[in-house]
């Protein structure tokens, strides 16, 4: 990928990328580093290749001692939060539709992927509110408007929750001077994905590209033609938290190849 001279517009800046350590938010996290920022990271488990430029703390977001955690050790450590990527997004509810999914189902995936950006906004917020200054995004879904109700419906809904948090909490804090954005985005290529693609083609016994382009008919297509890469999330994102992007907030970005067939 063509490397791009970003002038060092982040510099000074200190970021925290929520689920850091692959797929999306790894990508985000080297954007954000590229530009200039100081990079905060965190998820359960310290990533296989390190990084020594990106501070890793170590934390189970879902879990409000988690968030906790990460709030007094940014803050202890650099003083303050400039940027805050609310990354973390996860789904392991079984199939099945509603009557498979149990309470503790529900309730595991609204922490991860609603109270725990909730949590950490609420922790930062107040020195941003201070300053008058501050970028927060928050990483939806498509899945937010457009649901898959077999495998993700937990995971839709709290993406959905999100995107109307985020844009209550804009209305609240960009008066204040802290800008509030939602970038959802579709199928991404992550590590994660293709050991999905390989297990739906090793149990329909076909080939991988015939297992994408069913996951795609899933979606109801994508007019691109593919999935999205780690960096296509990770270029929108590095722009929005910039100076560049200073008139920009309270809406939300979709980021799909086209996949969203409603405007």
């Amino acid at each position: 990928m063509e490397q791009f001279n970003f002038n060092n517009e982040l510099s000074g800046k200190i970021a925290l990328v929520t689920g850091g350590t692959k797929g999306a938010g790894k990508a985000i996290a080297e954007r954000l580093l590229q530009a200039g920022a100081t990079v905060i990271i965190t998820a359960r488990n310290a990533p296989e290749a390190t990084n020594e430029k990106l501070y890793f703390i170590s934390a189970d977001l879902s879990k409000a001692e988690g968030t906790q955690k990460v709030i007094d050790e940014v803050l202890s450590t650099y003083g303050r939060l400039d940027i805050l990527v609310n990354n973390l997004g996860s789904s392991s509810t079984p199939a099945g539709g509603f009557s498979v999914l149990s309470d503790e189902d529900w309730e595991s995936t609204l922490q991860a992927n609603l109270l725990a950006p909730v949590r950490l906004d609420r922790g930062f917020l107040p020195q941003m509110i201070e300053r008058k200054n501050g970028v927060i995004i928050h990483i939806a879904s498509i899945q937010g408007k457009l649901p898959l109700y077999d495998s993700t419906l937990p995971y839709a809904s709290a993406k959905a929750g999100l995107r109307n948090y985020s844009k209550s909490l804009s209305n609240e804090v960009s008066p204040k001077g802290v800008r509030v954005l939602t970038v959802s985005p579709g199928w991404i290529n992550t590590t994660a994905s293709k050991a999905f693609l390989d297990e739906i083609a090793r149990n329909a016994n076909s080939t991988v590209e015939e297992a994408q382009q069913s996951v795609m008919n899933a979606l109801g297509g994508i007019p691109f033609g593919k999935p999205a890469e780690p960096e296509d999330v990770a270029e929108l994102v590095g722009f929005l938290v910039s100076p560049r992007a200073n008139y920009l907030t309270g809406t939300e970005y979709i980021i799909d190849g086209g996949t969203v067939p409603t405007i």
